[in-house]
C-alpha cells in the first residue's frame, strides 16, 4: 500500500530528501524497532512524519526528533502536540545526542549523503545508547555489517563501527518504497552498542590512525601501508602476514596491531 506524498512538498536535494510513503515497509520498520512505552527515543530526519505518526503515539513521554528543513519542522509543529513531539530544528551532525534521556534509542530514514560521518558522530556517545535502527544505501549497509569473508565490502567503516557495536542487517527496502524514488537499494540496518567489557585497544587514537593508514590505499600490502607504524617483523609478530592486504582483517587484527604499535613505537 502506497501512501500519497503529504501537502506536496518539493523534496530538496540538498537535504537527500527521499520520503518513506510505502505503508508495508514502514510498518515492518516500526516492528523492528518495537518501541516501549518508556523507550527514549530520537528520530532523525523525521521528513514528512511516516515513522513519527507510528512511534509517538507508542510512548508514554514525547518523541523526540532532529529536523533540518524548516519547512518540514513548521508541518511537523502543526502535526504534532508538544506533548507528542519534541522538535530539534538542527544539524544532526553537530547535534550532543548526551543532552536527551539515556539509554537512548536512536532512529530515522538518514539522508543518504551524511550517512558515514553521522555514524562516526554517533558512535562517539555509545556509551549512551541502547540502539539504532536506521534505513541506509543498502551499499553502506553492506559495508557496516562486512567481514574478513566479504572482503569487498570491508573496510574502514566496518572496523572502526564493529569497535563498538554488533551489527546487523534487517532487510532491505526497494526504492518504490519512496517518494521520488532513489537511484540505489536501501536496507534497515540495527547497531547494538556491545558491552563496557569488549574488546578494545589501548590507544583508540592509534587503533583509528591505524584502520586509517591501512585502508587509504586498499590495493597495497599492509608491509607498505602501515610502515609508519609496524614493521613487516612486527606484522608477523601479531600473527599477520605482512604481504596481506586490510580488507582481509578483523576488528581483532586492528585491535592486536595498534596494541604492538602502542607498546614498541617506531625509532
Amino acid at each position: 500500500m502506497i501512501a500519497p506524498a503529504a501537502a506536496h512538498h518539493r523534496p530538496r536535494k540538498r537535504f537527500g530528501q527521499n520520503f518513506l510513503v510505502d505503508q508495508t515497509v514502514i510498518q515492518r520498520i516500526v516492528r523492528a524497532i518495537a518501541p516501549r512505552t518508556q523507550d527514549a527515543i530520537v528520530e532523525i530526519g523525521p521528513g514528512l512524519g511516516a515513522l513519527t505518526g507510528q512511534i509517538a503515539p507508542a510512548l508514554a513521554h514525547p518523541l523526540h526528533a532532529i529536523e533540518i528543513d524548516r519547512d518540514l519542522a513548521a508541518r511537523l509543529r502543526a502535526r504534532f502536540a508538544p506533548e507528542q513531539l519534541v522538535l530539534f530544528e538542527a544539524d544532526a551532525l553537530r547535534f550532543d545526542f548526551r543532552q536527551l534521556p539515556a539509554p537512548l534509542r536512536v532512529i530515522g530514514n538518514l539522508p543518504y549523503n551524511i550517512s558515514t560521518p553521522l555514524l562516526f558522530h554517533l558512535a562517539e556517545c555509545a556509551d549512551h545508547l541502547q540502539d539504532l535502527t536506521f534505513m541506509l544505501q543498502k551499499e553502506v549497509v553492506d559495508r557496516i555489517c562486512a567481514s574478513p569473508d566479504t572482503p569487498a565490502d570491508n573496510g574502514r567503516l566496518a572496523i572502526m563501527l564493529q569497535l563498538r557495536f554488533a551489527c546487523e542487517h534487517l532487510f532491505d527496502v526497494p526504492p518504490e518504497a519512496f517518494d521520488p524514488p532513489p537511484k540505489v537499494q536501501s536496507a534497515i540496518v540495527r547497531l547494538t552498542p556491545l558491552p563496557a567489557n569488549r574488546p578494545r585497544p589501548r590507544d583508540e587514537t592509534l587503533f583509528a590512525q591505524i584502520v586509517t593508514a591501512a585502508f587509504h590505499q586498499r590495493r597495497k600490502t599492509l608491509r607498505n601501508t602501515l610502515a609508519p607504524f609496524l614493521t613487516a617483523e612486527a606484522l608477523a609478530a601479531c600473527g599477520i602476514d605482512p604481504t596481506e592486504r586490510a580488507e582481509r582483517l578483523s576488528v581483532a587484527d586492528f585491535i592486536r596491531l595498534a596494541d604492538y604499535a602502542a607498546q614498541n613505537p617506531p625509532a
